[in-house]
């Protein structure tokens, strides 16, 4: 299974936001520090802004911060909210069409892994992913109250 940009580039924006001095960025200084396209970031942002992971502030001053304390972010929340379908074999999709549906074993055994793959991803949370805030911040070349 694989994530989305959606989902992986959603991670690195509260990844960032998590470990910047002042704990408030343009989606454009974002994009730079993770060598990522704007545009795909601005919907990514829109989508985390909707999810309530995020707060947006238009203009002069402006930008992207936290909405939430970062300890009651989850890695599997943020993925859930941006993923439109997780189904790993078909009937466990939208659709659940299957020649076979019924009679097979496969629908509750992949069930049960994506079960067990999201009871993974709730137990951490945007605090346990950051907690080494300066390897972060060095990596995203963060010095002091602005970007590098």
């Amino acid at each position: 299974m694989k994530l989305t940009f959606h989902a992986d580039y959603a991670l690195r924006v509260l990844l960032y936001l998590r470990v910047a001095p002042g704990r408030r960025a343009t989606v454009a200084a974002i994009a730079k520090a993770h060598k990522v396209s704007r545009y795909h970031l601005d919907k990514v942002v829109q989508r985390l802004a909707a999810a309530g992971f995020v707060q947006t502030i238009k203009g002069r001053g402006g930008g992207v911060h936290l909405q939430r304390d970062p300890r009651s972010i989850t890695v599997g929340a943020v993925i859930l909210a941006m993923e439109e379908d997780l189904a790993i074999v078909e009937c466990l999709g939208h659709a659940r069409f299957c020649r076979v549906a019924g009679v097979c074993g496969a629908r509750v055994v992949f069930a049960e892994a994506l079960e067990a793959y999201f009871a993974v991803l709730d137990q951490s949370t945007l605090e346990d992913i950051s907690f080494n805030q300066a390897g972060l911040r060095g990596a995203l070349k963060l010095v002091g109250g602005t970007e590098a």
